[in-house]
């Protein structure tokens, strides 16, 4: 079983919202919104906030599909962890910062929800730490399958949104809540 991290100290997490990400994501307009109220909303509290960004053949490090949404900027000393797998946790230094802040409890947003933010939450809460997924500020694009059928993203963020707030790991918490509503001090969200 993993270490439990006792306490409330609680970090915002944005997770890849790039340009080549967020390009054919569904409703990438107000989700990218969304995001940014829950960075304007830790910032204004004291919380930190760290940027995720991916990279790798489609996202080449530097290249303008790497770069973030115009509408997000990391802020002056908010870390930033450079990732090439889907899990931000994955051969990054996101665990260093994270006990570095002394975190116990990720709130987490951005792209896309069937990749890099559940594996994101998944390594989250199998390393010990509680888990917000913010519900209205991660997204997702369609998935057409080899035998014609397609996965629409919006039902990819549902399944998400309802795993997080029903998954169960002994002395964790999990949840959602939206950019409005989370609270950063107190995790889990809403069940």
């Amino acid at each position: 079983m993993a270490t439990v991290r006792e306490g409330n100290k609680g970090v915002l997490l944005v997770v890849d919202v790039q340009v080549g990400v967020m390009a054919n994501a569904r409703e990438s307009k107000r989700i990218i919104q969304n995001v940014a109220r829950a960075v304007e909303r830790a910032r204004a509290g004291g919380i930190p906030v760290l940027w995720v960004q991916h990279h790798d053949n489609d996202l080449p490090r530097d290249s303008p599909r790497w770069q973030w949404v115009p509408e997000l900027t990391p802020g002056e000393g908010e870390p930033r962890i450079h990732k090439k797998y889907n899990s931000a946790f994955e051969l990054t230094n996101l665990e260093e910062e994270l006990a570095r802040l002394g975190a116990t409890h990720i709130v987490l947003a951005g792209a896309a929800s069937n990749w890099c933010i559940r594996a994101t939450a998944y390594g989250a809460l199998g390393r010990g730490y509680d888990m917000t997924l913010i519900k209205d500020a991660h997204t997702t694009e369609d998935m057409h399958l080899e035998d014609g059928r397609a996965l629409t993203a919006a039902s990819v963020i549902d399944e998400v949104n309802i795993c997080m707030t029903w998954l169960e790991y002994p002395g964790r918490k999990s949840g959602t809540a939206t950019a409005e509503q989370v609270d950063f001090s107190s995790p889990g969200g809403t069940r």
